[in-house]
């Protein structure tokens, strides 16, 4: 192996990649949490934290399941070192997700849930961007 080629790569910062495993792991915590709350709590308990829930019952069962893969994604590929690039793939599939409660939240008047979207659409593409150009985990060999 050339070693000047693998002097020549740069490193990407340790701080960075510190900041990024910290905002996988704290994404990935909360839509573990409200994903599993969505997917095995009874409909009617859900309706009393979530105004909706009752009205889409099917829906909140599929964002509840999106949520947790996307949680599982965050994580997994990373640390395990297989297919390490589902990561950030997962962090762009969060950041959809977050599109889309920020436009039926914003129809439904709920305007404080929208800022709390945009916050963790922030995250998202935060972790999208430096896990595919910044700070890529390189795969197991």
């Amino acid at each position: 192996m050339n070693n000047s080629i693998a002097m020549d790569t740069p490193q990407p910062s340790k701080a960075l990649n510190i900041a990024l495993w910290i905002a996988q792991i704290a994404l990935s915590g909360l839509f573990l949490m409200a994903g599993f709350m969505k997917l095995t709590q009874p409909i009617e308990v859900l309706s009393a934290t979530v105004a909706w829930a009752a009205d889409m019952p099917g829906l909140v069962r599929f964002i509840g399941l999106s949520e947790v893969l996307g949680g599982i994604g965050l994580l997994l590929p990373a640390l395990l070192r297989i297919k390490p690039v589902l990561t950030p793939i997962a962090a762009v599939g969060i950041a959809v997700i977050m599109l889309l409660a920020m436009g039926y939240h914003g129809m439904r008047g709920e305007f404080g849930s929208v800022i709390f979207n945009l916050f963790l659409f922030g995250v998202a593409v935060f972790i999208a961007w430096g896990r595919f150009t910044k700070a890529p985990i390189a795969p197991r060999i």
